[in-house]
């Protein structure tokens, strides 16, 4: 099936009975498969809704997910994969990012009136991706059976229509009610939508296939429509994309060699930060959202948030702002990260009303404001290590990289700089144990995460030999091959290629 460079890619659709299916992890899956192989693979996600994000080399913003979907196909990200991003800044509204930069602020309303404008950006991305690859492997957003948005989908139905891509249907069995999902979403998509998914897959399965196969055989019959396979509960630690990760509901852990406690914010972002560390055995990462479960931890991470003046409040009436700040008195180390690095300052400033306007205390840890702008920084930044005090001394002078996204900017007096750019720019500070900086993904160098456990592990009398780590991307590539292994497995893969090559 391989394809000419004249010809545009084929297309396949992996769509959700719900948010939370597996979507993406199929993605991955799919696009590791089609890359082994021998085809020029994609992912593609026409809107995305996520806190988690990157930014490409080119400085625009994209969703964390199809950056981990372009690691399986092993292509470099860009922005083309995921034309529309909204980051939800609170219940009612989320910030519009078209191509890869910020439109404004939206209501759902608003935005759901806006949408059919962007048709022109989705179909432009696209096509563009379309004349690169063999295969475009798009994927959905929650589901495609929500009626009262259907009229103006651009994500599900209306994407697949627009891309003439076939559709696999995935349902979420570990949840329970998977057959009433995948028949109820059929019964209400249109007929021409119903004649578009060729196949429909179970995930997340645990236990005997046999006693499922009945309720298969019903369910072929009931839709008719064939189920293409039966992917078990996996095992697999690649970056996710949102609040619904399970990772972010972990209560107290057993006890490890290092105990990190992450304040897991209501609006948390970029949580991925964190996920080279989790990937060393002997160190925990802890997501805490409570005093009572904060305990004593080696450290305490404030990790990025969308809305930094919304969750310093929300820290303050939880009691954790000043649990946080006895820790930081008795020397524990306060790592903040962009929003969690604002917060530990003394002043937050809106006067553009970027978070909802006014001024607010910050925690006062570190000696310095932050005002908010419409403007958003976004670029990849690469540099060094300055003199850092405290329990992380043993970071001087080592070389960093990551990405900076954040809408504010913080000035004051620098206690002593700790990353600064290669251009000169500060963007972090320390003083004692307390350390904050606007770079996202520095700890994806292992050189730096081997230093700063290290440092933590020294302090406690320890050595780096009380841990066990692995190479950072041997790990990635090993967890997208076991994907690609156990799809394969589970997968009726020649029934897929089959799908392809018809189409719809």
């Amino acid at each position: 099936m391989r394809q000419t460079p004249h010809k545009p890619a084929k297309a396949i659709m992996i769509q959700g009975t719900m948010s939370n299916a597996g979507k993406s992890l199929i993605v991955a899956g799919l696009c590791r498969i089609f890359r082994q192989d021998g085809f020029r693979v994609a992912p593609f996600k026409s809107q995305n809704m996520a806190l988690n994000s990157f930014v490409t080399k080119e400085g625009l913003e994209i969703g964390r997910a199809q950056v981990m979907q372009c690691e399986a196909a092993g292509i470099e990200p860009s922005v083309l994969m995921n034309p529309i991003l909204l980051k939800p800044t609170n219940d009612l509204g989320s910030q519009v990012i078209v191509h890869g930069e910020s439109i404004g602020m939206m209501s759902a309303a608003s935005y759901f009136q806006y949408k059919p404008k962007l048709l022109p950006s989705i179909q432009s991305a696209y096509d563009s991706l379309a004349s690169q690859y063999d295969i475009l492997v798009l994927e959905g957003a929650g589901s495609p059976a929500e009626i009262n948005l259907k009229q103006q989908d651009i994500v599900n139905m209306g994407m697949a229509k627009l891309a003439k891509a076939p559709v696999l249907l995935a349902g979420d069995i570990d949840r329970g009610g998977v057959f009433a999902a995948l028949y109820g979403t059929m019964l209400l998509l249109d007929k021409d939508e119903r004649a578009m998914v060729k196949g429909t897959l179970i995930n997340k399965f645990r236990g005997d296939r046999s006693i499922l196969q009945p309720g298969l055989d019903m369910l072929e019959e009931l839709i008719q429509t064939p189920v293409i396979g039966v992917i078990p509960y996996m095992n697999i630690d690649l970056d996710e994309e949102d609040s619904l990760s399970a990772k972010l509901s972990h209560g107290p852990c057993s006890p490890s060699v290092l105990d990190l406690a992450v304040i897991r914010l209501p609006r948390i972002s970029n949580f991925t930060d964190f996920s080279p560390l989790e990937w060393v055995d002997g160190v925990s990462i802890r997501y805490v959202s409570s005093v009572s479960h904060l305990g004593n931890p080696d450290l305490i991470f404030l990790p990025g948030t969308k809305n930094t003046m919304g969750d310093l409040i929300w820290l303050r009436e939880s009691g954790l702002e000043t649990a946080i700040k006895k820790h930081a008195a008795k020397g524990t180390p306060i790592f903040g990260i962009c929003g969690g690095y604002q917060m530990m300052g003394s002043l937050l400033q809106d006067p553009h009303s970027v978070e909802g306007g006014g001024t607010l205390t910050g925690m006062e840890l570190l000696p310095f404001s932050t005002t908010f702008f419409s403007e958003k920084i976004r670029r990849q930044v690469r540099g060094t290590f300055q003199a850092i005090t405290g329990v992380l001394a043993p970071l001087s002078h080592i070389p960093w990289e990551g990405y900076e996204i954040h809408m504010g900017q913080s000035q004051g007096d620098v206690v002593s700089p700790m990353t600064q750019c290669e251009t000169g720019f500060v963007n972090g500070v320390c003083s004692g144990n307390l350390y904050g900086t606007y770079v996202h993904g520095i700890f994806d160098q292992e050189a730096v995460t081997q230093v700063f456990l290290t440092a933590l592990l020294q302090a406690k009398g320890l050595s780096w030999q009380s841990v066990s780590a692995q190479d950072a991307k041997s790990y990635k590539e090993s967890q997208y091959n076991k994907l690609a292994r156990t799809m394969r497995e589970h997968l009726d893969m020649a029934q897929i290629y089959h799908i392809l090559e018809e189409g719809i």
